[in-house]
């Protein structure tokens, strides 16, 4: 049985500092988004990966139009259809 654990205070925890390679025009998507949302890059990609976890998503409505406003600014063409597709040029 999965147990959850009730937040009423912070969760201690370590973090540690990562190497990952990410298509240049996401990531600046995701550095926006950041930005706009006043967190840092990092606990976006936490909390985008726990509600992935759980199977569902951490944006509202009005995050989701920025998000899609950013990628157009940012010439990001593509959807979830490129996950796992992408060939990296040299």
């Amino acid at each position: 049985m999965e147990q959850k654990i009730i937040m009423s205070e912070k969760l201690k925890v370590q973090r540690v500092q990562t190497g990952v390679r990410m298509e240049k025009r996401l990531l600046k998507v995701l550095k926006a988004l950041a930005e706009y949302l006043e967190i840092s890059l990092g606990d976006l990609l936490e909390g985008i990966t726990l509600y992935a976890f759980e199977g569902t998503t951490p944006f509202s409505e009005g995050t989701l139009e920025k998000i899609s406003q950013l990628k157009d600014v940012f010439g990001v063409e593509y959807g979830v259809e490129a996950a796992h597709n992408m060939l990296e040029e040299h």
